[in-house]
């Protein structure tokens, strides 16, 4: 079976299980425990209880390689991360997931992380959802083909998260493609977010990618989207990182 037609059989599998009740078996046992975090950190040769650094990790117990992607400057920007449009591609309900991308896909591998402020106290917020959409490597979207709709609980290139006790929050993907939308009309590569926290404004915008040739020719960007990107060995390849911080306006 070509790979394809086996990712989408397995996504097809999830969706039909996604739809049954959710019931423990019966006599079902308690996971059972493994070990402790201190075990971890002895066998790193780290004393437990060691400090952790400002993203909630151990920096030492990390590596060279996660301090790299998880070092996240703990102050919030100046300004409130400013909107941007919607698009026709947005599907509610996708899964709780940290990468976005079904398993194999094809792309250069992209890590975004960040932070969720509140303008209105400076302080990183918890608990904040955020759904996040992007086309694939090619520029297409899961659902741009009408007569090809993606099946019921099936999400491509989709996820929602939740940002921790400290704000941030991470997910992995693939650099998504640019695309046409008209006669000599491109958008730029662009993930698309919706964030929502009780207590804020929704905010519905996109992050953009310094360099992209299409920038400059988008009627939809705004530079203050635009990210930098990092590129990071790791284990014979190279990834690309980023970071996208944003700041709510208070309700």
């Amino acid at each position: 079976m070509p790979l394809r037609a086996r990712r989408d059989f397995l996504f097809s599998s999830l969706a039909t299980l996604s739809g049954a009740a959710l019931v423990l078996p019966a006599g079902a046992e308690p996971t059972p425990a493994s070990g402790h975090a201190d075990d971890y950190l002895a066998f790193l040769g780290q004393s437990p209880g060691a400090a952790a650094d400002e993203t909630g990790r151990s920096g030492q117990a990390s590596g060279p390689f996660l301090s790299d992607i998880t070092q996240v400057p703990a102050h919030a920007p100046a300004t409130i991360t400013e909107d941007n449009i919607l698009g026709p591609y947005y599907r509610p309900g996708a899964p709780f997931r940290g990468k976005v991308t079904p398993p194999v896909e094809p792309g250069v591998v992209l890590v975004v992380r960040g932070r969720v402020w509140g303008h209105d106290t400076r302080q990183p917020l918890r608990g904040v959802t955020l759904d996040v959409w992007q086309a694939n490597a090619e520029g297409r979207y899961d659902n741009d083909a009408p007569e090809q709709p993606p099946a019921a609980g099936v999400f491509m290139n989709r996820a929602r998260l939740l940002t921790d006790e400290r704000g941030y929050y991470e997910f992995e993907t693939v650099h998504p493609g640019r695309y046409l939308i008209g006669p000599n009309r491109w958008r730029p590569s662009h993930i698309h977010y919706l964030i929502q926290c009780p207590g804020y404004r929704r905010l519905v915008t996109q992050l953009y990618f310094e360099g992209d040739p299409m920038n400059e020719k988008d009627e939809f960007i705004k530079p203050s989207l635009i990210i930098d990107i990092a590129r990071v060995a790791t284990r014979g390849a190279e990834i690309e990182v980023g970071q996208f911080d944003i700041v709510l306006a208070k309700a």
